[in-house]
């Protein structure tokens, strides 16, 4: 007998007029292509459910005991301007899963068909897109960043029609919550503040219960939300990854990475880097990301403001740019190699990133051979890659100098440094191989990367292909919003 996950949706009993309680539309001739079989053990999944007839569930055919889905209605800004209402224009949120842990995550099916919100869309989404979200919020998770995480993907025999006929197909995807920054200014700009405010109530009862009961909640609240955000975008500055649509609805209250559309990884080192060909303006360009970032902020405090006085909203986002600095100079220094903070610091990264710009050096293998730098004896493999040797030996002798500072064992610094370097990151060519394999069925490199991104600090032998750069046809990639 198949022991069930447990199911409730307290989003669908809390929350009457947040929703439109539908069922997922199957795709004709569905199936299931590939699924991660960590994070169903993490789920405490049987591994009957991956089989049929139970493996139905993934493609939006069969609801397991206790679910109830719905549609979410949200707004947002997209590319900075008011876009109205949005909300899961192709997603049906299927239920929480209570984990005997006490944890409880949202299950959502990605590409579930047409809903209320799915405005000029068709509600589906294409195999590409699926395996691009289920490779990069893999990718996140095992760099140590806050994202969703994606269970299965699911192929058909039905074509989506983008900018040509493509397999449809569906993304089961969990998270804590898939509650939006737009889910807030929805209500707001309804002039439905009791909504804002119950939306608000349910969040923090739900996630942050140690502030239920105290008078000044909203305010600890949405500090810690600001000071979260600050610490994610860090993060993705740090591993050098671009997210290519922070729109306010793409931002999760949790400030987990989610909605995977056009991202990408730097190869490169371009602090201007635009990942989505449909950002004509550059909006969402990678060195744009910590201010679009605090922008989106004050669109959910301005959301929140009948919660709160204009004092308090100000004291709490006047806590990003400090938390900013904080984390990404702490990111920054584990990443060279430094114990300790000194006021030097900011000038050797500059001075380094300055030298990469130039030289078009490559943002992970730079860091990664920098890692592998002997400091006792002021070597480096990474002079061999740069082209302005004089330069960087003037620059490697003041690093070599800081570093000393921090009286280093180089074997320590060494295996401190590549723990937070990694050496495979979700290159587009990469994701591009895995989907060509993919779309005829085959998912051996799909299979193959994912193994390799579960494991990204590793020297490992068998995934040294995942590690290359990328090779002419590779740079020429580019990623929109359709999907």
């Amino acid at each position: 007998m198949t022991r069930y996950p447990v199911f409730n949706n307290s989003f669908f009993q809390r929350l009457p007029g947040f929703y439109t309680a539908l069922a997922p539309t199957p795709l004709r001739g569905a199936r299931l292509l590939y699924h991660s079989a960590d994070l169903a053990r993490e789920l405490e999944l049987p591994v009957e459910l991956f089989a049929p007839p139970h493996n139905a569930v993934w493609a939006g055919e069969q609801l397991l005991p206790g679910m109830q889905p719905l549609a979410q209605v949200y707004s947002g800004h997209q590319f900075g301007a008011w876009a109205g209402q949005l909300g899961d224009g192709r997603g049906i949120l299927l239920g929480e899963q209570q984990l005997s842990d006490g944890r409880q995550m949202d299950w959502h099916l990605k590409g579930a068909g047409l809903t209320p919100y799915s405005r000029m869309g068709d509600g589906r989404a294409v195999l590409r897109s699926v395996i691009r979200e289920f490779l990069a919020s893999e990718a996140l998770h095992h760099l140590g960043i806050g994202t969703t995480r994606a269970l299965s993907i699911v192929t058909s025999d039905e074509s989506v029609w983008r900018e040509q006929p493509e397999p449809g197909a569906m993304l089961l995807r969990v998270a804590p919550s898939h509650v939006r920054f737009g889910h807030f200014e929805h209500f707001y700009y309804r002039r439905e503040p009791e909504k804002v405010r119950e939306l608000a109530e349910y969040v923090i009862t739900r996630h942050w219960p140690e502030l239920v009961g105290e008078p000044d909640r909203f305010t600890l609240w949405l500090t810690d939300v600001v000071a979260r955000t600050a610490r994610t975008i860090a993060q993705w500055q740090a591993v050098g990854f671009a997210h290519g649509v922070m729109n306010t609805d793409n931002m999760s209250i949790l400030v987990i990475t989610i909605d995977y559309g056009p991202f990408g990884f730097l190869d490169a080192y371009q602090p201007g880097y635009v990942c989505n060909h449909s950002d004509h303006h550059g909006r969402y360009a990678f060195d744009n990301q910590p201010a679009v970032a605090l922008w989106n902020l004050h669109r959910l405090a301005q959301s929140l403001s009948d919660l709160m006085t204009v004092a308090e909203l100000e004291q709490a986002l006047a806590e990003y740019e400090p938390a900013l600095m904080q984390a990404y100079g702490d990111e920054m220094r584990a990443k060279l190699g430094f114990t300790r903070q000194d006021k030097q610091d900011n000038d050797i990264l500059t001075e380094l990133l300055a030298l990469m710009s130039s030289e078009g050096a490559d943002y992970t293998q730079t860091f990664r051979l920098l890692s592998r730098s002997e400091v006792a004896e002021a070597r480096s493999p990474l002079r061999d890659e740069i082209k302005d040797v004089p330069r960087f030996d003037l620059w490697f002798a003041r690093y070599r100098r800081r570093l000393q500072q921090d009286e280093p064992d180089d074997l320590t610094r060494c295996r401190n440094m590549q723990a937070k370097n990694p050496r495979v990151i979700l290159r587009n060519y990469l994701a591009q191989q895995a989907i060509e394999g993919a779309q005829q069925d085959d998912i051996t490199f799909l299979t193959r990367l994912h193994q390799a991104l579960r494991d990204p600090f590793t020297d490992n032998p068998a995934y040294d292909d995942m590690a290359q750069l990328p090779p002419d046809w590779g740079r020429a990639l580019t990623v929109s919003c359709s999907s």
